[in-house]
């Protein structure tokens, strides 16, 4: 029998009560043709609250700049259908008992340009530069810079008037966030670049603004080192810079630190702490005090990529994190694709039913509700 008990502890993220420490990762399924919420979404939504998921994080859902996504199924966070979808679903979401806030996303220089729900539009980005570090188009003013900073805080408001629990901003994974905080994309020369403090600052202009139209709703922001083109990069090469980085963060208003890792037990420092050493959120709470969500393939037998070769589910490592869930290592943890799968994933490993845990099929994934 494992010992699961520290995943059901409660936990208080400023106003907010969640009744355990398990959190449903933000998955984007490109499910929403109309690129608003229909009623197998809020069925989807509603199902995992229904089954004890501590705190539910929405699908990446769009801010109003119309360079913002490369998919036309993923639903947007403005316009007048799109928000009754999403006030459905978070009302079905409450009637089940679930707490839930929406990710607001930005791809920016990831969104090829063509693309989306608006294919005329221009690609944002810090400098005008892809992912790979190629210019394209010019970088742009600091007006233009504000404008997708507002983007985000007028879509939180939104979430804050149809009754959401709490907000994330989508930072991580080289998405429009990301690409000012990654030097790579970022070669501005004004108080949006340079030190690792200045290419922070969209995000704390972001928070900023958020936090504004939202006052005491909780606001977190997902964040990573790793980018979806170079899964070795690092915005924060010592924990000196990441303390740096994530207190430009904390001093914007930000309630909570998303960590995403690609494998959660991965030690983000280890010629510090070796190879049993802190994960990404361990260090950022053991140098900011800020509390954290770990992530990383949880449930899974290896990594996430390793669903789509195939591997399946298992308890993925689920003794270890809850040992390091305990000590306080961090303070929630962030589940993906194993509670795709499985609505119940929950509610079996609350009575230590592991045996009963569906296989992740990476071939199901547009099916999955």
């Amino acid at each position: 029998m494992t010992d699961v008990s520290p995943l059901f502890r409660p936990f208080r993220l400023r106003g907010m009560e969640l009744k355990n420490r398990i959190v449903m990762a933000p998955m984007t399924r490109s499910h929403s043709p109309g690129a608003f919420p229909n009623d197998e979404n809020v069925a989807y939504y509603a199902r995992r609250a229904a089954a004890d998921v501590g705190l539910i994080l929405s699908e990446g859902t769009l801010t109003r700049r119309k360079g913002a996504s490369n998919d036309a199924n993923i639903p947007l966070f403005w316009g007048e259908k799109p928000l009754a979808g999403w006030q459905r679903v978070i009302e079905a979401v409450h009637a089940a008992g679930g707490k839930m806030g929406p990710q607001l996303w930005h791809q920016g220089m990831s969104r090829k340009p063509g693309t989306g729900h608006f294919p005329d539009a221009p690609s944002d980005g810090p400098s005008g530069i892809t992912l790979q570090g190629k210019k394209v188009s010019e970088e742009p003013g600091e007006a233009e810079v504000l404008d997708m900073a507002q983007a985000y805080a007028d879509a939180a408001a939104d979430a804050k008037r149809l009754g959401f629990d709490c907000v994330e901003l989508h930072g991580a994974h080289a998405y429009l966030i990301d690409e000012f905080f990654w030097s790579v994309t970022n070669q501005r020369t004004d108080r949006f670049g340079g030190s690792i403090e200045k290419r922070a600052e969209f995000a704390a202009e972001a928070i900023r603004r958020s936090r504004a139209a939202i006052g005491d709703l909780p606001l977190i922001i997902r964040i990573s080192q790793w980018k979806s083109v170079d899964y070795n990069a690092k915005v924060a090469v010592t924990p000196q810079e990441l303390e740096r980085w994530i207190n430009v963060l904390i001093d914007a208003g930000v309630d909570a630190v998303h960590c995403s890792q690609r494998r959660i037990l991965e030690p983000e420092f280890p010629d510090i702490d070796g190879p049993k050493g802190l994960n990404f959120a361990g260090w950022v709470k053991k140098l900011t005090g800020i509390p954290t969500i770990a992530v990383g393939s949880v449930g899974l037998s290896s990594e996430f990529t390793g669903a789509f070769r195939g591997e399946g589910s298992a308890k993925g490592k689920l003794d270890e994190t809850i040992e390091r869930l305990d000590k306080g290592e961090f303070d929630l943890v962030a589940v993906g694709r194993a509670l795709l799968q499985d609505p119940e994933w929950v509610v079996k490993v609350k009575a230590n039913k592991f045996d009963e845990l569906r296989d992740y099929d990476a071939a199901a994934l547009k099916t999955y509700y």
